[in-house]
């Protein structure tokens, strides 16, 4: 059968079409840079690779041009909207009302937009491309895939906030966690690799969204991000961790409405508010050419994420793996050196020949005598999603 997945993130959108269960890839595609004028659309299927630049303000723009190209009559891949058996939907924030792979109807919309308030740079895109979705292939089936399901292993002590106590047992504010079918995806790739029966790994997601999660054994005992995708390491637009007195001092010192802290705190801090940029590609380049506030930014993603897997080693006592997925974390090898550099206590010892070296496989940049193994792998959300879509509709 053919399942569609399509992964609307927070900036960009990214699908492919496969054939299940052979996981064979017919075509993929993705849009970069969403409501910039020079987005970038990508298109490929066996020889043909296609790439834009192109002016794409929304979501809608997006994935109605890449729906466009589906059924193109020299460049597609199907004679019409009947043919996708399944579209399945990488949905971010699931709360308490989804622990697994669910067949979506009007309750399931509901659901997802009331969680829009905890992350709204990924449910109300994520929505989009459902209600898209729907129109552009009316017979498939509309499946939702949720990053939070991964988090359910995670030991109260660790979803808990320190507020009281019935915010946690009758709000059900607490930790959620994200990136899950990434994480869920790489660390089970890691897992393979060691050829362990035990394993203590951390999972590192660098992209213009940015999580770590501690696993033991498979199962995720801590992660970054919270409540909502918004605190934990540095990203694209988002503060990452911040005193919480902060936006008591805008509020109430500054003037700023919670409505205008909301905003400077999801859409234009992280490397945007330290640099202008929040392209890592960007803001590399004009670090090497001397700029101090971009080589500053780097310098605080990078010891953001050290804090991070030291503070995991401890919570885990012990450390096999880390490793490195995701756009940046693939692709940097600026950021994984620097996250790595001066880590000899906790037996992480890079090799800087290997770390510059780029594949699409599974690969390992530690020496040979670092006790740790540092992996990059590269995530593939989509596969993870189409094969938890195939379980549900089997």
């Amino acid at each position: 059968m053919k399942i569609l997945v399509l992964n609307s993130g927070s900036s960009s959108i990214k699908f492919k079409l496969l054939e299940m269960p052979l996981e064979k890839i017919i075509c993929s595609g993705m849009v970069e840079r969403i409501g910039y004028e020079d987005a970038i659309l990508r298109f490929k299927k066996d020889d043909i690779n296609v790439q834009e630049t192109v002016p794409i303000k929304t979501h809608r723009e997006g994935l109605s041009i890449l729906a466009n190209y589906l059924t193109h009559p020299q460049k597609g891949v199907i004679k019409n909207s009947n043919d996708i058996y399944a579209v399945g939907h990488r949905v971010v924030h699931g709360g308490d009302s989804f622990a697994e792979t669910t067949l979506i109807n009007g309750a399931v919309k509901n659901e997802i937009n009331y969680y829009s308030a905890l992350a709204p740079l990924h449910n109300p895109p994520n929505l989009e491309g459902i209600e898209i979705a729907e129109k552009l292939f009316p017979t498939a089936k509309q499946v939702a895939v949720f990053d939070t399901a991964f988090y359910q292993t995670m030991p109260i002590k660790a979803r808990k906030y320190a507020i009281p106590n019935t915010f946690y047992t009758e709000d059900n504010i607490k930790v959620y966690g994200f990136h899950g079918t990434s994480h869920k995806y790489v660390s089970e790739k890691a897992i393979k690799y060691l050829g362990k029966e035990t394993s203590k790994i951390i999972s590192i997601h660098l992209g213009n969204g940015c999580s770590m999660t501690a696993i033991v054994n498979g199962t995720s005992v801590d992660h970054s991000l919270g409540f909502a995708p918004s605190n934990g390491l540095i990203m694209g637009s988002r503060s990452g961790d911040i005193d919480h007195s902060v936006i008591f001092y805008l509020a109430e010192s500054l003037g700023y409405s919670l409505n205008e802290i909301k905003q400077l705190l999801n859409k234009k801090s992280g490397m945007l508010g330290l640099t202008g940029s929040s392209d890592l590609r960007d803001i590399q380049a004009k670090a090497e050419e001397g700029d101090k506030n971009c080589q500053l930014a780097i310098d605080m993603n990078a010891y953001r994420i050290k804090k991070y897997i030291g503070g995991y080693a401890a919570a885990m006592n012990g450390l096999d793996a880390l490793i490195f997925t995701a756009g940046i974390g693939e692709n940097s090898s600026l950021i994984r050196r620097l996250a790595c550099l001066d880590m000899d206590y906790l037996g992480i010892q890079l090799d800087l020949v290997k770390n510059e070296k780029q594949t699409n496989e599974l690969r390992e940049i530690n020496t040979d005598s670092s006790q740790v193994k540092i992996l990059v792998i590269p995530t593939n959300e989509e596969l993870e999603i189409a094969k938890q879509v195939l379980e549900l509709l089997s």
